[in-house]
């Protein structure tokens, strides 16, 4: 594997070129809700985002890859089968059996209960790489590192598609209080270049509801 790897700026020009292909629109009450259905219609451009996370976290020594329910669920597999490592899945309560769940947390849609992880899917000293498609707040994050701490793993990174920006200061302030500030979060795409809003028929009404 190599051990230089390609610095792939957040905005640079693949990120910029990525983001025609995400669109937005109002959804939950939220005025721009990124839809990364936009790039899986797209297949060029999903093995674009594949091809960018494994140049990243080829030859940095991860022993596996974890993906957030749901959407980490998509973008995970094909970067952990390019990497040929193991894909764990962080899932719901109730979803898998032998598993070992996350304290609460909280998003920017209100308080969750905690996420569950199998308890043998990661071993002491594992080095674990967490993925998933947006980070805003940081609270469903926060819950994943705190899973694979609790089985005594090490997170290398949590790596998402758009991070926005916004949240920064508040996430900051919260993982500090958590006593896991250290952990590196990456974002290769910001809200500043994703201007694509979604073209939306006539009629169209965000019902406010979680889906």
């Amino acid at each position: 594997m190599s051990t230089e790897n390609k610095v792939y700026e957040q905005d640079g020009a693949e990120a910029r070129e990525i983001a025609k292909a995400i669109p937005y629109f109002p959804f939950k009450n939220i005025p721009r809700f990124y839809d990364i259905q936009g790039f899986l219609n797209k297949p060029d451009v999903f093995q674009k985002i594949v091809d960018i996370f494994v140049e990243r976290y080829d030859g940095i020594g991860i022993d596996a890859v974890a993906g957030l329910d749901a959407r980490g669920f998509v973008l995970g597999p094909p970067i952990a089968l390019a990497l040929k490592k193991p894909f764990i899945m962080m899932r719901k309560k109730g979803k898998m059996p032998n598993t070992i769940e996350s304290p609460a947390y909280e998003t920017e849609y209100g308080k969750r209960s905690g996420i569950c992880v199998q308890k043998d899917a990661i071993k002491a000293g594992d080095r674990v790489l967490i993925i998933d498609d947006l980070v805003a707040t940081g609270g469903t994050l926060s819950a994943a590192i705190e899973l694979v701490r609790m089985l005594e793993g090490v997170v290398v990174e949590c790596a998402c598609v758009v991070e926005l920006k916004f949240f920064i200061p508040s996430r900051k302030e919260m993982y500090e209080k958590m006593g896991i500030a250290e952990v590196p979060i990456w974002g290769l795409i910001s809200e500043d270049v994703l201007t694509n809003e979604a073209q939306l028929p006539e009629g169209y009404v965000d019902d406010g509801e979680e889906h």
